[in-house]
């Protein structure tokens, strides 16, 4: 698909990589519909693009994408606005970082909610729009987590694998309706993501090396998107990292996440 003049959904859109879909996307979409839980940000965010680029429609639209019965209703929103859908982000995600037995079962829930179920239900809640508005998109955004398992983040990194391997079935399943799907998988990223899917007293391993700003992250997503490619890691080490995943042994891989930095516990 091409991006000029799409008409896009982005979800997760009031913070970090959906503000920044937002952002890129204004100067060539023609309609922008930001989802999210925090209206107030996606309101400030909306008059920010609106000023730079008074062409584009924008509309912001809170939703809790954790509810189910919230999701259902989002199709008939934009129907209703006669928005012809043909591009969705499926961008909302959280994070959960400290050992599965530790955690809260109620964060780990909503984790599995957004991040699974959300991402799932919204793609088939869209697809009857993007097959009548195509060529059209889905870009899915997964994680570097997604290739490898991860202990202290073990049920984000199973919901990342989930979002990638289902985004290439669909690309399979959709390819004679021209709808390209497309699997976002940045390492770590300057975000706030981190800071929220840490536990209070801990800390995620930092490796500031691996790091990418948001911009090259989003830009390389739609670039990917645009040029019809499966996936894309964003940055060298996120490339060779996903590599080596693919490639060495298990029993190899288990013994070097194993051995990864511990969280330091609080004191």
């Amino acid at each position: 698909m091409k991006l000029d003049g799409c008409r896009a959904v982005i979800t997760g859109a009031s913070s970090g990589l959906g503000a920044e879909f937002a952002r890129q996307l204004a100067p060539r979409a023609k309609a922008l519909a930001l989802v999210a839980r925090r209206e107030r940000e996606m309101a400030a965010l909306a008059l920010e693009i609106q000023r730079a680029h008074p062409t584009v429609q924008i509309a912001v639209v809170r939703c809790d994408l954790a509810d189910a019965e919230q999701r259902a209703l989002l199709p008939g929103h934009f129907l209703s606005m006669g928005w012809g859908v043909n591009l969705l982000i499926n961008n909302a995600g959280l994070g959960d970082y400290g050992s599965f037995a530790e955690g809260s079962w109620p964060r780990i829930d909503s984790m599995m909610q957004v991040n699974m179920n959300a991402l799932t239900h919204l793609t088939h809640l869209f697809l009857p729009a993007l097959k009548m508005h195509a060529p059209s998109g889905i870009l899915n955004v997964s994680s570097l987590a997604g290739e490898l398992p991860m202990p202290d983040f073990a049920v984000y990194a199973a919901g990342k694998a989930y979002v990638s391997r289902f985004s290439e079935a669909l690309r399979l399943e959709l390819r004679e309706d021209k709808v390209s799907v497309c699997a976002l998988c940045p390492g770590p990223v300057k975000t706030g993501f981190g800071l929220m899917a840490e536990r209070p007293g801990e800390n995620t391993p930092k490796m500031s090396s691996a790091y990418q700003p948001a911009d090259r992250v989003v830009r390389d997503g739609l670039r990917t998107l645009e040029r019809g490619s499966s996936r894309v890691f964003p940055g060298f080490i996120p490339r060779m990292t996903a590599l080596l995943a693919n490639v060495l042994p298990m029993p190899v891989i288990r013994h070097i996440m194993g051995r990864r930095p511990r969280r330091p516990r609080a004191n």
